[in-house]
């Protein structure tokens, strides 16, 4: 009897997609980015394709409260280039965090999903928030069940 590796085709995935929320208050930054691209893969569902989209939607709220171990809120930089001579921009933790606290999150699940057109698809159905208020209540999503070890005590 031969066994052989069976791989899902597009036509035999379920195109359903769940809507997961995510409180990211006392949560540590990098624990809760590998648990969110986890989710944005597809990669807790027992029928996950690396060549496919099959991942969730997944909604964080309150960005501006995750926390940083170490010293990383004023040594760790986010550097970009205009590509202009004298275009090197770098800014810390802390003045995204004053600026813009969800690009925070947003950078972390980027550096975790494929550097291709399949990453970018599965990064656009990540939706982060600054605050505790989101306008997607009509998906009527379930909270994301965050590991124990996920979290920070205290």
């Amino acid at each position: 009897m031969e066994r052989r590796t069976w791989s899902p085709k597009l036509g035999d995935l379920q195109t359903g997609k769940r809507w997961y929320i995510v409180d990211a208050e006392g949560k540590t930054l990098g624990r809760l980015a590998s648990v969110i691209a986890a989710t944005l893969r597809g990669k807790t569902k027992p029928t996950f394709s690396p060549h496919a989209d099959m991942g969730d939607f997944v909604i964080v709220v309150n960005a501006e409260k995750v926390v940083l171990t170490g010293k990383k809120e004023t040594q760790k930089l986010y550097t970009r280039h205009s590509g202009y001579p004298g275009g090197l921009r770098r800014r810390s933790v802390r003045e995204v965090r004053g600026s813009h606290p969800e690009r925070i999150i947003q950078s972390a699940v980027r550096g975790m999903l494929p550097k291709n057109v399949l990453g970018e698809a599965q990064l656009r159905k990540l939706k982060v928030y600054a605050g505790p208020d989101h306008p997607h209540a009509t998906q009527q999503p379930t909270m994301l069940a965050v590991e124990p070890w996920a979290m920070t005590e205290g």
